[in-house]
């Protein structure tokens, strides 16, 4: 049996990459948004909602690449998003920057 390329491999993946970095980026700027309203004292249950499972599936997507410490973040936000008590209980400036960190992690890796 043949072994697998590992530069194939590395271009494919930078290539899937490209194909959902936009999705990517879309779910990093709901947590983003999420994290303003909760600092604003107006976060609604949907947008909760939707920020809990945009941290969801970022943390799959970037185990998926590699980008290990990006999924350690999501998971985090998804636990605080999972229900608004929880995200109003842990303060408005830990859910913005669990947001900035997982944005840095992306412009590392688009690099």
């Amino acid at each position: 049996m043949a072994r697998p390329d590992p530069a194939a491999l590395h271009e494919a993946m930078n290539r899937l990459w490209v194909q959902f970095l936009p999705q990517i980026e879309e779910r990093v700027s709901i947590l983003e948004k999420a994290a303003a309203a909760l600092a604003a004292g107006n976060l609604s249950p949907e947008l909760c909602s939707e920020a809990s499972s945009a941290a969801h599936k970022l943390a799959g997507v970037l185990g998926t690449f590699g980008l290990d410490q990006g999924t350690i973040l999501a998971r985090e936000a998804e636990a605080l998003y999972a229900s608004q008590a929880g995200a109003e209980a842990i303060g408005n400036d830990h859910p913005a920057a669990l947001a900035a960190q997982l944005r840095s992690i992306l412009s590392a890796r688009e690099k």
